[in-house]
């Protein structure tokens, strides 16, 4: 058998194995959706039952022209076809950011709106309560079931069992590694780069037998001039094209109209870097789709709402917590000697220091400690960090692995110091090395728990916290910070990069 032929032999079989991945793939993008329809179907049918034995367990129904039974189908039905309507069922959003939350409370609360107004005109007598209380129970059980299946979609697409979109990334060689690095950072999010298009003057002409030419570990698959051949190719479902000075406008729009039909989505990914979704808007102008980006809010009235939520919050946390709060202080005077509180001067928002309160979990001299330990350094950049510090004492560990040390910093809260969601709150020392980039942190108050607590703390590089941090003061939001409530919970119990 000749070279040809043993490379051609070679390629039918890996162009074979592509072709059955596709199918594994879409045939698994098949049964998450149809999962999807049959949870929510069952969420809806047990919000309406609930509904129906919270408002009529203690009294019958009253007759009424239609019966409950019908109606409650009737019901389950329109809702279903008000979720397909709003798209939420769009594999576009399915797993992704919060948008897919926001379709299907929307959705339900039109749904809601809409039966208001009907049952206002007819007039048929049906319990508003029930209808309350099922269109309640349902929103808020149709996102807990979203929630969770997007925790197994996540795990699976980690593990490289779920469904994920096949990449091909188009643009010159910095761009492409770029983009690469960051759809592999969370590999959750289900984008796997299958090869790159570069342009024709950085393309390496192949001989028999010469190795595929490759950006890191990426292969690239062809040029500008045959795009869509070779995102057909590699069977991918997905062209990402990110920057080249070869990619002009026309260029890009012919590049759409060769996509029609086939299938294959187009994405494109601007110079923007950690600028949320709200704050970009698309404005056509002359013919051309201008991105506009809004400015962060670092004040007015939303930001009003967070400290006043975040204080009430606190003062709640507190009164609950005030069993716990009294056992650890009791367990951390028994372990050691020293108070039971550390004090610590901190950096707030606009440079103001402050003291910062969190149970002792060190020795009493750890701060004197840390100039001889300087070496034994497991991070880089400012912070000292340690897997196996010797400073922390036998409660002190536990307390960190539970975050539970950190629970005193709510009257900080109270006081108005810190936020509950915010940037660490960091050392003068450290502040006094920061550069104008850095300095940014500090345009809000910092947290109890932010970005850097739910992506893996002291496991985060320097880098990495501070471009959380950074993403944080330029994008968030209330619902952000309920979202990162929400997760802290998750690592706490997780308790990774607790230490």
């Amino acid at each position: 058998m000749t070279t040809a032929s043993v490379s051609a032999a070679l390629s039918d079989a890996s162009a074979s194995t592509a072709a059955d991945e596709v199918r594994r793939l879409a045939e698994r993008r098949r049964i998450y959706v149809r999962t999807l329809v049959a949870c929510d179907a069952v969420v809806i049918a047990a919000a309406i039952f609930g509904g129906y034995l919270a408002r009529f367990s203690t009294a019958s129904p009253p007759r009424i022209d239609v019966p409950y039974g019908l109606i409650g189908v009737t019901l389950g039905l329109a809702w279903l076809i008000w979720l397909r309507t709003a798209r939420c069922y769009d594999e576009r959003v399915l797993g992704y950011g919060t948008d897919e939350y926001r379709r299907v409370a929307g959705a339900s609360a039109r749904l809601a709106g809409t039966v208001a107004i009907l049952g206002y005109i007819i007039n048929i007598g049906v319990s508003r309560s029930f209808l309350a209380i099922a269109f309640l129970m349902g929103t808020v059980g149709l996102i807990t079931a979203r929630w969770v299946a997007r925790k197994r979609l996540h795990r699976a697409r980690s593990r490289g069992t779920g469904w994920s979109h096949r990449v091909l990334v188009v643009g010159d060689a910095a761009h492409v590694l770029e983009l690469v690095r960051q759809l592999r950072r969370e590999p959750y999010t289900g984008y796997r780069v299958v090869g790159a298009c570069i342009p024709d003057g950085l393309l390496v002409p192949r001989t028999v037998g010469a190795p595929q030419q490759r950006l890191g570990d990426v292969p690239v698959v062809g040029s500008f001039r045959n795009i869509v051949e070779a995102a057909t190719g590699a069977r991918a479902d997905t062209i990402a094209v990110t920057g080249s000075n070869e990619l002009t406008a026309s260029r890009l729009r012919r590049l759409g109209w060769q996509l029609e039909g086939s299938g294959m989505d187009l994405v494109v990914a601007p110079a923007l870097v950690d600028v949320a979704g709200p704050r970009i808007h698309t404005r056509p102008v002359a013919g051309l789709p201008l991105i506009h980006v809004e400015q962060p809010d670092f004040a007015g009235g939303t930001k009003i709402v967070k400290n006043v939520v975040e204080r009430i919050l606190a003062i709640g946390g507190l009164l609950v917590a005030l069993p716990v709060l009294v056992l650890v202080a009791i367990a951390v005077k028994l372990d050691s000697r020293g108070p039971i509180l550390f004090r610590q001067r901190r950096v707030g928002q606009h440079g103001i220091e402050f003291d910062v309160f969190k149970f002792r979990t060190m020795v009493v001299d750890a701060d004197q400690l840390v100039e001889t330990m300087s070496g034994l350094n497991e991070t880089n950049g400012l912070m000292f960090k340690m897997r196996q510090d010797p400073r922390v004492t036998r409660v002190g560990r536990i307390l960190r692995k539970y975050s539970l040390d950190e629970l005193p910093q709510l009257v900080n809260v109270v006081r108005g110091d810190m936020s509950l969601v915010g940037p660490r709150p960091p050392l003068p020392k450290e502040v006094a090395k920061y550069d104008g980039d850095v300095a940014r942190r500090l345009l809000v108050k910092p947290g109890i728990t932010g970005l850097w607590q739910v992506s893996g703390r002291s496991d985060l590089s320097w880098e990495d916290g501070i471009r959380l941090d950074l993403y944080y003061v330029e994008n968030w939001s209330l619902t952000s910070d309920l979202s990162i409530l929400w997760k802290t919970v998750g690592a706490v119990v997780r308790s990774r990069g607790a230490y």
